[in-house]
């Protein structure tokens, strides 16, 4: 045995990935492997955040979800050493988790101990003690505690600035009532809490095992295998909607050709989802190379800002402060932790609940779809946004990818701003109309994208909720016929594509039939609704907020009148 060998054989202890962690090493677990990934966060082509979420967890069906097996291979390059029986999860630091350094725990690692040292379940989940557990997080078991201690606080804080007395500030045989905020969120934990299976280590350990099981069948039904057949009738879709935009505009119907322009835009869009998660060839090189092209040449958008922000909301789906996805303040907000002034650690910085949020967010029913009309507008801002701050890797496989597609989105702005839209269209009022148009029709694009998650879960149920039944309580699937699939682009199966990200999606339909007799086996409620049902529980879940906003400044109002501070 090679000293290599030696090195990545060797059992490294909790208390010892606690150090490191606290050191500022990202160590991740894949398979009982220990995996130092701190050279490789610059350069992953999905970028740093996907990692940092990981970070001391047992990332192990997240990433095998997302990587080909070449890249699974090349990771073993990391690996420091290994974990002896089941790992429990820490809280990653980007996540709010907190660790001890080797100096802090005394230098008393496990393998120091006469006795083995090792954390069981209960003491690491418990958060009574910082001296004695780590890291300090809060699982949903002690939500309740959590949110008592929260407006102890905050009582504490606003009896400060108050006329209460020394006596009443020292009264502390009767806990404060929760605020409205604290409330809802109890509510919500309970609620899934119920809803869904246990959160006890062997629940979780059965749901995780038959979840890889069903892996292996459906790579065994060649379910991984892309239909190319398929992606030819694709592409006679694609060429008839470019013919068509072309034949029309020189027809001179100008504001007409914007409709099979949008079109195309519509349908191009759920290939570059395809090569986005390497769904067509399943090689990095190929499949992203197909991605740019389509969506920054002919698109004007950035594949490789869709990555970036695309493996966040996979890994931490419908999370207040982690999904970028849900991220809409001030025009949109699905959950009521929004009017806590939240900070996002996908965009580091303060979701500010400000004036002009509440005041879009009492009608944010009636706004959705308006809004939508011009979604697309605010994709070109953060695609220019990407490339220009060079927030994507300069080195390693993916060093090319900004400059290319910096130069796709000048080609895109050449063809369609001036060649299309100033050269070939004559005058103002039509180039308004056609560029309103194209960008327009491309709206049910991202209402499909919403609908999927906005009417689910944003509940933290903690760290010790497996991947599949996450994915399976914050993803909602579009039933619709077969026939219309094109229309959705495989993006109406979004439960499937959360639980197995690299399936072609003319595929997802017969994996649909597994996955439902999985959440059967596993007793986890599968969510289907209808197109018209999911849009009408989604405009529900908007008004339902909008209703606790307008409850919010209510008592906001009351405190400010009679100064009942932390009752509300």
């Amino acid at each position: 045995m090679d000293a290599r060998t030696d090195r990545k054989s060797r059992i490294i202890s909790r208390r010892e990935i606690e150090a490191q962690i606290a050191g500022g090493h990202s160590i991740v677990i894949v398979d009982n492997k220990v995996l130092k990934v701190d050279a490789w966060l610059p350069y992953h082509p999905g970028g740093d955040k996907a990692i940092r979420h990981m970070i001391g967890r047992d990332a192990t069906d997240e990433v095998t979800r997302f990587h080909s097996p070449q890249t699974l291979e090349l990771m073993n390059r990391y690996q420091i050493g290994c974990i002896e029986g089941r790992w429990t999860n820490f809280l990653p630091p980007i996540q709010g988790g907190k660790f001890r350094t080797q100096e802090e725990l005394g230098g008393l690692l496990e393998e120091d101990c006469v006795e083995p040292c090792s954390f069981s379940e209960q003491e690491t989940a418990s958060s009574s003690s910082s001296a004695d557990h780590s890291p300090i997080f809060e699982p949903a078991d002690n939500a309740s505690s959590s949110l008592r201690n929260r407006n102890a606080n905050k009582l504490t804080r606003a009896s400060s600035n108050s006329s209460m007395s020394s006596v009443e500030l020292g009264d502390t045989t009767s806990p404060p009532k929760m605020s409205i905020l604290d409330r809802r969120t109890q509510e919500e934990l309970d609620f899934d809490k119920a809803k869904y299976p246990s959160l006890d280590a062997a629940t979780q350990d059965n749901i995780t095992q038959k979840y890889r099981k069903l892996q292996e069948r459906i790579k065994k039904e060649g379910l991984y295998d892309c239909n190319y057949t398929a992606y030819g009738i694709e592409c006679l879709r694609y060429s008839l909607f470019l013919c068509s935009f072309l034949f029309v505009l020189r027809s001179e119907w100008y504001i007409t050709s914007a409709i099979p322009l949008a079109c195309l835009w519509h349908q191009l869009t759920f290939t570059v989802h395809d090569a986005g998660h390497m769904g067509i060839t399943h090689d990095f090189t190929t499949d992203t190379t197909i991605a740019m092209f389509i969506a920054s040449y002919m698109g004007g958008l950035s594949a490789c800002w869709w990555k970036y922000n695309h493996n966040v909301h996979h890994i931490v789906t419908n999370h207040p402060e982690h999904d970028p996805d849900i991220q809409h303040m001030p025009f949109f907000s699905i959950s009521h932790r929004f009017m806590e002034s939240l900070t996002t650690t996908y965009y580091e910085w303060v979701m500010e609940y400000d004036a002009f949020a509440k005041a879009m967010i009492r009608i944010q029913h009636y706004t959705y779809y308006p809004i939508m009309l011009f979604a697309r507008f605010n994709l070109y801002r953060l695609s220019w946004m990407y490339l220009l701050l060079g927030k994507g890797p300069r080195k390693g496989p993916a060093w090319w990818h900004r400059y290319f597609e910096i130069a796709g989105l000048v080609f895109f702005w050449a063809w369609y701003g001036y060649g299309i839209v100033y050269k070939s269209i004559p005058d103002n009022t039509s180039r308004f109309w056609f560029v309103l148009i194209s960008h327009a029709l491309t709206s049910p694009l991202h209402i499909q994208i919403t609908l999927s998650h906005f009417a689910m879960s944003t509940a933290d149920l903690g760290i010790h909720e497996s991947f599949a039944q996450k994915m399976l309580r914050t993803s909602m699937d579009v039933d619709c016929p077969q026939w219309l699939d094109f229309f959705h682009g495989g993006l109406q199966f979004q439960v499937i594509h959360h639980l197995y990200p690299r399936i072609p999606r003319h595929n997802l339909r017969k994996t649909q039939r597994l996955v439902q007799e999985f959440c059967t086996e596993v007793d986890i409620p599968y969510a289907l609704y209808g197109f018209v049902d999911g849009n009408k529980k989604v405009v529900g879940r908007l008004a339902d907020v909008a209703r606790q906003a307008a409850i919010f400044a209510e008592c906001q109002r009351t405190i400010a009148v009679e100064g009942d501070y932390g009752m509300h």
